[in-house]
């Protein structure tokens, strides 16, 4: 993987990117040599027109991004891939024409359009069919040797059994910690020397995942291993990179604290974010505002009370606020104010509740609280008072998502599906540490993009 802006990026998706990138350049020229020569106008040169080839590669790359094109089952299935750059390509007519409408003449002609998305459907699709398994290869994926041959060398067997896996285990080596649950790994006692049977294997990487570091932690042989240009890792980073979460099962604090995050450069991105969300707010308000009110009026008909409720939500470094969302249950869907966590299929939710909840429209009015500062568009979702106090006695780290504002969208809202009971809670606190630790605008922008292929794909909304 390429850490790109303290994200990590697998290079086959990288790799897959640019190819699509050079694709849609070539979509653009090819429509607009081809057009001009039905009008009996000369082409001219590609250089003679950037803006308008480059705005239409930019438009669609940012489509196919946003609806999944290069997520796990994309990758392994045409017939999944064609599905999502059908979408993609009807997206990115959207952006375009905005792009025309505040920016007039920087994009191609309507005739120009047509033809350059009619072919770049064909190229991307023939890209596909002619890489086929190479991107899912070994050729891209990283080589491991295992120190550990227990219950977290087994985790790391499972992950590489999955078939988005972007690593391959050359070897497992048991460091007589006790009992293997890996039976393949060879006893430290068989190996002469480490460092030259890392080499042999050709690895690139050694993954540390002792059980037990005292009196089993080879720190001389490591020390080699490193000099020889191979990286060596500890468990809890290299399930953060491979899994896009900060694993609750093998953190501790002194990880958090001497671990690349948190990083106090991020004045200049919170000027950013905040200028961000204060512009996308207000424009969100103005142009969702005839949806909100339709929606307003549609819960009044349907149900006794209010359009709008307020619920007590706890927010950055634990104060208190009240969020503002259209009322998706029963008005007396708590008896007594009591919290109750939503369930699947749940009877006090409404029909007009029900398909709010699925298209997310029940969390527009929340603009007028990142208007206020009192949330972002991006990070961690904000729970209530009573969630919290009992969550933070039952899992470690979990105030430490309230170090960011929490946010309408967030890295755990696009990897894991709605959940509403402690389990769920866990899983998405991992996602919640890993966007508060390495948090940039280029990731808010990716989970922006990302989330447009929720709303458009819903999974588990309650």
């Amino acid at each position: 993987m390429i850490r790109l802006f303290k994200h990590y990026i697998p290079y086959p998706l990288l790799f897959l990117g640019v190819l699509d990138m050079f694709l849609l350049v070539v979509a653009a020229e090819i429509s607009w040599v081809f057009r001009a020569s039905q009008i009996g106008m000369s082409a001219g040169s590609i250089f003679d027109r950037p803006a308008p080839i480059i705005s239409f590669a930019i438009a669609l790359e940012v489509a196919l991004i946003a609806v999944g094109v290069y997520g796990t089952e994309a990758l392994q299935s045409l017939r999944f891939a064609a599905a999502r750059i059908l979408v993609a390509i009807s997206l990115g007519v959207i952006f375009l024409s905005i792009t025309a409408f505040i920016l007039p003449g920087i994009t191609l002609w309507r005739s120009n359009s047509l033809y350059a998305m009619l072919l770049s459907i064909c190229l991307l699709m023939i890209l596909r069919v002619m890489l086929g398994t190479l991107l899912d290869s070994d050729v891209f994926k990283r080589r491991l040797l295992i120190l550990g041959a227990g219950a977290r060398a087994n985790r790391i067997a499972e992950l590489a059994a999955k078939p988005e896996s972007g690593f391959v285990v050359r070897g497992y080596v048991n460091m007589n910690e006790g009992p293997a649950a890996v039976k393949a790994a060879v006893k430290r006692s068989d190996i002469d020397d480490l460092p030259q049977h890392v080499i042999n294997l050709e690895v690139s990487e050694v993954v540390l995942a002792l059980e037990e570091r005292r009196n089993s932690l080879p720190v001389t042989d490591l020390l080699t291993i490193k000099t020889t240009g191979v990286h060596v890792n500890d468990m809890s980073s290299f399930l953060e990179r491979e899994t896009g979460r900060v694993d609750l099962d093998s953190v501790n604090p002194s990880w958090f604290i001497f671990s690349d995050g948190f990083s106090a450069g991020r004045r200049i991105s919170t000027v950013f974010k905040r200028s961000f969300d204060i512009a996308l707010s207000l424009l969100m308000l103005i142009f969702t505002g005839p949806i909100i009110l339709i929606f307003a009026a549609l819960i009044k008909l349907e149900s006794r009370g209010g359009a709008f409720f307020r619920q007590e939500r706890v927010g950055l470094y634990g104060q208190k606020f009240n969020i503002l969302k259209l009322r998706s249950m029963r008005a007396d869907a708590e008896i007594g104010g009591k919290a109750v966590w939503a369930s699947e299929n749940d009877p006090r939710i409404t029909k007009v509740g029900n398909f709010i909840r699925k298209v997310r429209i029940d969390e527009l009015p929340q603009a007028w609280s990142v208007l206020k500062g009192e949330m972002s568009f991006v990070g961690p979702r904000p729970e209530r008072p009573q969630f919290v106090d009992d969550l933070q006695t039952k899992m470690p780290f979990y105030a430490e998502r309230h170090m960011v504002k929490p946010g309408i969208t967030g890295w755990a809202q696009i990897n894991y599906p709605y959940g509403a009971s402690i389990e769920d809670s866990r899983h998405k606190l991992e996602y919640d540490l890993y966007y508060a630790k390495n948090y940039t605008p280029f990731l808010d922008i990716l989970i922006l993009l990302q989330t447009i292929r929720v709303v458009l794909w819903p999974e588990g909304a309650r």
